[in-house]
């Protein structure tokens, strides 16, 4: 860039004067926050593996970030380490834009609390773009399994105490902490079977090799409306509309209870404001696209477009809330 430092004087005034003039001539203009766009595809590492509500979001946010930017944004799923092995990828992959993560409860504010030797800081390691939304988690039981509601459910899993279990998608995952925080707050004694993902949950929650499971709606709705499993009660404030039959767990005799995971797009920290600026903006856009927004009204999602400021703020509070569950539930990574 020209500047009066380098042209001292009147000279270097009509210096200056002339560059402006060429720059306009040749219908060029300085760099602006929104001027970044990419030059080849993105990767979005998802932490966990296909199947799941992270894997659904993003692969609908993906597609159209993809329309906005000009360039591919290329989803990986990569699992396992509670989500810490993506994550910790993206935390030290090159701060240019072009490697993404999405960030999730349980890997920004469930680990840190739970996992000691954390190969990642939620807060200093990355640079937050955009919370996309926030997903209340939902109850579910195999259909053989003899109850039909979370009251009857609790009845038999204290007939039965320490013989009855529940899958989630990974030690310390939103479908863990949710169910640890039903356990508490029903004083039922149900064992925990971690997976490395909601689809391998789901799969033997199908099948019968698990008796119950909390997740987001989106990877359990299919199989509730063809009767493979029995959705007993969700964790938000108020029903969905998606499922208005299903009482929340607050309904059904246990005020105060709520769980939803959420799901953001962050980038390495260092990543410079252009193109945090640009990636907001092409966040804003997959999530105002009809697409996107039927898919995250369809699975009972929060739509919530926060920017980095106040997804960063997010971020240390729900680090803050989530943290005095795991030490409660004495939850420990393996």
């Amino acid at each position: 860039m020209l500047h009066t430092a380098l042209f001292g004087g009147r000279h270097g005034a009509r210096l200056l004067v002339l560059a402006a003039i060429m720059f306009t001539a040749l219908g060029l203009r300085p760099a602006a926050a929104e001027d970044w766009n990419p030059t080849r595809p993105i990767r979005l590492l998802v932490p966990y593996g296909p199947g799941g509500s992270s894997d659904v979001i993003a692969r609908a946010v993906a597609i159209e970030m993809s329309r906005d930017l000009g360039q591919q944004v290329v989803v990986e799923n990569k699992g396992g380490g509670q989500g810490s092995i993506a994550t910790m990828e993206a935390a030290r992959a090159r701060p240019d834009g072009y490697t993404l993560i999405l960030g999730h409860v349980g890997t920004l504010a469930v680990n840190p609390a739970m996992m000691r030797n954390l190969p990642y800081d939620p807060v200093k390691d990355f640079s937050p773009i955009i919370l996309l939304a926030k997903l209340p988690m939902v109850f579910a039981l195999n259909a053989r399994v003899p109850a039909n509601d979370l009251q009857s459910f609790v009845a038999l899993a204290k007939a039965k105490p320490g013989t009855l279990n529940y899958g989630s998608a990974g030690n310390g995952s939103a479908g863990h902490l949710a169910f640890e925080m039903l356990k508490t707050a029903t004083g039922i004694d149900v064992v925990h079977v971690p997976y490395k993902g909601t689809g391998a949950q789901l799969q033997d929650l199908l099948a019968g090799n698990i008796d119950a499971a909390s997740a987001g709606l989106p990877g359990l709705l299919p199989q509730a409306q063809s009767g493979r499993v029995k959705l007993i009660a969700v964790g938000s404030a108020r029903r969905l509309d998606a499922i208005p039959d299903v009482p929340t767990v607050a309904e059904s005799g246990y005020p105060g209870f709520e769980s939803s995971q959420w799901f953001g797009l962050l980038a390495p920290a260092g990543t410079p404001a252009p193109v945090i600026a640009r990636l907001n903006k092409a966040g804003h856009a997959a999530l105002a696209a009809e697409s996107v927004r039927q898919r995250l009204e369809q699975d009972s999602s929060e739509i919530s477009g926060a920017g980095p400021e106040a997804f960063a703020a997010f971020i240390v509070s729900e680090e803050k809330r989530w943290g005095e569950v795991v030490r409660k539930a004495n939850v420990h990574a393996e």
